[in-house]
């Protein structure tokens, strides 16, 4: 049995519970706020960062891209054409290179902001960050999209998905972080139609609708967000 230690609204989180998902692993999920550092989640990582995920009597596996390769390795064999690893050395080359785009770059320096500053901080105490958003992360961010956004479209302009010609985890990286952004209304969607399409089609997978259900208490989520036809 697995279980992920993850929070609903973590961009990495969301990307675990879509590629477990996808390669139709059961798991439990135990929902942890990591800015209170609880006892259980240091034991298991002491970074106290999630996702962190156990299967049976194993070693915690922490962090999103060593999740990736864990569930690769041991289930991705078993999926044949629905693999989410490409087989040829320089397809899986450029699906890890996006993969760390989106859970790297793009999460430091657009939707990290974002998540931080108007999800987590109605949450978190103000003796260790709560509070007010910073409108000063939010203005970064905000400028920040549009470059990223850019690059993206250039990608799925060329290709039949971000990676190449088939649907890799790539395409789930950037998906969870953007589903994050969509929920605060804070992606320019009119901006990069060849994004918005892509978004759609991912967004259309069953793996999606989990996450499409989710909501934060007090901030409802955009439009955009659970409309398959936005």
């Amino acid at each position: 049995m697995l279980t992920l230690y993850h929070h609903p609204f973590s961009p990495s989180s969301r990307f675990v519970r879509l590629i477990l998902s996808e390669y139709g692993a059961n798991f439990d999920d135990k929902l942890v706020n990591p800015w209170e550092r609880p006892h259980e989640l240091l034991l298991l990582n002491p970074a106290g960062t999630v996702p962190v995920l156990v299967e049976n009597d194993g070693p915690p596996i922490c962090g999103a891209q060593t999740i990736l390769e864990y569930l690769d390795e041991t289930r991705g064999y078993a999926m044949a054409d629905r693999r989410l690893m490409p087989d040829h050395p320089d397809a899986r080359a450029e699906t890890r290179r996006l993969v760390d785009w989106a859970l790297g770059k793009f999460d430091m320096e657009v939707i990290g902001h974002l998540v931080r500053e108007r999800i987590y901080k109605q949450t978190m105490p103000r003796s260790i960050g709560g509070g007010e958003p910073d409108s000063g992360a939010l203005r970064v961010a905000r400028a920040n999209i549009h470059h990223h956004m850019k690059y993206f479209g250039y990608l799925v302009a060329s290709r039949r998905w971000l990676g190449g010609d088939r649907l890799t985890f790539a395409d789930f990286a950037l998906a969870a972080e953007l589903s994050c952004a969509d929920y605060l209304g804070e992606v320019p969607w009119a901006e990069e139609e060849n994004v918005k399409h892509w978004y759609a089609r991912v967004k259309s997978r069953p793996s999606m609708r989990p996450l499409l259900g989710e909501k934060v208490l007090g901030l409802p989520a955009a439009t955009t967000y659970a409309d398959l036809d936005f």
